[in-house]
């Protein structure tokens, strides 16, 4: 067995770390979730201005009074969502810069108020708002934690400190270990 370890050469070698984020945002599956986004915010749309409106006239005291409180924030969530995807995609077709994308994402406030665990007579809207709304903050998640991994790839001060690997630790250990007992 050499004296030096292969798993600490590997840790040390310099290796480049693949950025999801880059990779992410050019792919398929940004295309995908581009998609289902604007298709969320688009059903919502034709549900507040079709059954939602007459669902809405039928409610009385506080329930209609939570249905407009809700329905507001599902469509500035919404709004907030549909922004960031909509930079995302010029920046990804080119349209706009690294610079110019950074400006206008600082704008989005990626806020998750009003969760349905959290409003109290939740369950007394109309189902069809309480999906939209369930479906919408799915939706704000999944680009909450694409938006983290983005950034973070573009500025190394905002990334987390990365944590080291136990495994190859303990390895490097065993190895250097046993490397010293053999000469």
């Amino acid at each position: 067995m050499s004296t030096g370890s292969r798993v600490d050469s590997a840790l040390n070698s310099g290796a480049t770390t693949v950025s999801f984020g880059e990779r992410f945002q050019s792919s398929e599956q940004f295309d995908h979730i581009f998609k289902e986004g604007m298709a969320l915010v688009e059903r919502t749309a034709a549900y507040l201005d079709g059954p939602g409106r007459k669902e809405a006239k039928g409610l009385t005291g506080g329930t209609g009074v939570l249905y407009a409180t809700e329905s507001m924030r599902l469509t500035t969530r919404l709004l907030d969502l549909a922004s960031w995807l909509l930079i995302r995609r010029a920046l990804k077709e080119g349209e706009i810069g690294e610079e110019e994308a950074a400006r206008k994402r600082r704008r989005i406030k990626l806020q998750a108020f009003g969760r349905p665990s959290h409003v109290k007579d939740f369950a007394t809207l109309p189902e069809g708002l309480r999906g939209l709304i369930e479906e919408s903050f799915a939706m704000h998640d999944r680009i909450n934690q694409l938006d983290r991994a983005m950034s973070s790839a573009r500025d190394p001060d905002q990334a987390p400190e990365r944590p080291s690997n136990p495994v190859a630790q303990q390895m490097g250990m065993l190895e250097r270990a046993f490397a010293s007992k053999l000469s």
